[in-house]
């Protein structure tokens, strides 16, 4: 749920198993047209975008290859994937390396962020694959059903397209790549253009585990995700900016292609007077400003009871007024990700906002230090719209009651963490909540748990990545029932006939529709008219 209006203005053992591997997911183009990294704009010579005219092609070669590859058994599937966590976890220095490059990140961050919970992430689907897909029977009633079994099976969707942002160009595609895969689906995968190279990456770390065709690279921009959605893909998986969201939305609405859609946030923090004030501050601190605030979980509202708001407020900026520029807190990433921050936190101060740390840099500068702000109004951008960068807004509240009630106040709904030792009364609280995601004691790291659902509500999206909830999103449910009856014909069958007219009201009777005396001259009239029936009267 991360890539922001900056990023994406406009976008839109079987004879099948011993299919032929590619050496590379493939990166379709008519080219060459060479990428500029929007970030520092320099020329990507090693990026080749996609012409959005290829991109169809590229669909059709997808759904031809996911035919074979939904055939592969499941596990078999999980044994290739499988071996993505030693290419990632080997490759780990390098990964780092790139994302400091392509997006700002301190290294470590980088690593803590983007290597190492993915490698959790494939161990936790193919390890879980096969019991997830597995099939379930349906219960029928023996008496009303004779001699019929029903089961439900998850199928793959077909082709997938994964359009995702550039705040965690690595991360986020992979926890759609493994499980899309796993199901049974082919993907399209389309990076953000800002990090173009992060996305080459993310499919290289495949090489020779697919065949041909199942996981294809299209870079580019708006465009080319406009042109996956009119190339009729079966679902689309978008991670960015709720403009683009509903853009998204509109143009699958119209094609009735389904859609998973994680958008923005405005993530809040509240703060209760019981809390572990030493604990709650790092731990607001590390929320607001990890990844340059560029992050769809970052704290961008914190709510702080009356009783402790001097000694909180006064401890989260001497913290951060501790953390160190390019080391503990990166660049932002875009320009223009950078003035939208800028823009928000001069409005604030316009109408009273209060900058107790930090503030904004020179023009033009990405290295935007971490900013606290003291603000009473809600009737400001930097408290009404995502903000997506290093300023963390805080709101002196009367109550814990006041301050659900603001949380709940947002059109966004992602993530809220609570900060209390009242465990008991946090649960109530947190059931108060719409957020999709609720924290006691900490924040925003729970997208980083493979077995934990991500998702929102509100202007935050409907999608969910993680989890089993993910697979209702990259399957649909088969139902196949099988009916071993020997009978010559069913009761509800042709002919109609007086006995199955009261056959059906009696039956309303006994089950329910009456009382017990009813009910018992019910059954007596329906044994009745199962005998006419039979007779075909």
């Amino acid at each position: 749920m991360d890539s922001k209006t900056a990023a994406h203005p406009d976008a839109a053992g079987t004879a099948a198993s011993e299919a032929a591997a590619s050496p590379a997911p493939a990166t379709a183009s008519a080219g060459p047209f060479p990428m500029r990294n929007p970030a520092g704009g320099e020329l990507l010579d090693d990026v080749t975008a996609t012409a959005p005219s290829a991109i169809a092609a590229m669909v059709a070669s997808a759904r031809a290859a996911q035919a074979a590859w939904a055939a592969v058994p499941i596990r078999e599937r999980a044994e290739r994937i499988a071996k993505v966590k030693k290419r990632l976890l080997a490759r780990a220095e390098e990964i780092a390396a790139l994302l400091h490059h392509e997006c700002g990140k301190p290294i470590e961050e980088a690593a803590l962020a983007e290597v190492l919970p993915n490698a959790d992430l494939v161990d936790y689907w193919t390890v879980s694959i096969e019991e997830l897909l597995d099939e379930s029977p349906v219960d029928l009633d023996a008496l009303a059903y004779p001699g019929k079994v029903g089961r439900i099976r998850r199928d793959p969707r077909g082709v997938v397209a994964l359009i995702t942002p550039w705040n965690y160009p690595v991360a986020i595609p992979l926890r759609t790549i493994v499980p899309a895969l796993l199901a049974g689906n082919a993907v399209v995968f389309k990076p953000s253009e800002v990090t173009p190279r992060a996305g080459a990456l993310v499919a290289s770390l495949f090489d020779g585990l697919l065949p041909e065709g199942v996981l294809t690279v299209a870079q580019g921009g708006g465009d080319v995700g406009a042109a996956l959605i009119e190339a009729g893909v079966d679902l689309v998986v978008f991670t960015g900016s709720v403009a683009t969201g509903k853009k998204i939305a509109v143009a699958c609405a119209e094609r009735l292609i389904p859609t998973s859609l994680e958008l923005g946030g405005k993530d809040s923090a509240v703060v209760l007077s019981d809390c572990d004030l030493e604990r709650a501050a790092r731990g607001v601190v590390w929320g607001a400003f990890t990844n340059a605030g560029q992050n769809c979980a970052s704290i961008e509202r914190v709510y702080v009871e009356q009783a402790i708001a001097d000694r909180f407020i006064a401890r989260v900026v001497a913290l951060t007024g501790q953390l160190r520029a390019g080391v503990d807190v990166g660049a932002m990433t875009t320009a223009r990700q950078a003035e939208i921050v800028r823009r928000q936190l001069d409005a604030a101060v316009e109408r009273g906002a209060e900058i107790l740390a930090g503030g904004a840099p020179e023009a033009g500068s990405l290295a935007f230090p971490p900013t606290v702000v003291m603000i009473e109004r809600e009737d400001t951008p930097l408290l009404q719209d995502e903000t997506f960068g290093p300023i963390l807004p805080v709101i002196v509240v009367e109550s814990a009651e006041e301050a659900i009630a603001r949380t709940n106040a947002s059109r966004f709904a992602l993530t809220t963490s609570l900060w209390t030792r009242g465990y008991e009364r946090a649960h109530a609280l947190a059931r108060r909540l719409r957020s999709g995601v609720v924290t006691i004691n900490n924040h925003g790291f729970t997208g980083a748990l493979p077995a934990a659902p991500w998702t929102g509500t509100g202007d935050s999206g409907h999608g969910v990545t993680s989890s089993p909830h993910a697979l209702a999103e990259l399957t649909r449910p088969r139902f196949v029932l099988e009916d071993r009856s020997r009978a010559k014909s069913e009761l509800w069958w042709y002919p109609y006939t007086p006995s199955l007219r009261t056959v059906a009201f009696a039956m309303a009777r006994a089950r329910g529709g009456a009382g017990f005396f009813g009910r018992i001259g019910a059954l007596v009239e329906l044994v009745a008219a199962f005998a006419r029936r039979l007779l075909g009267r």
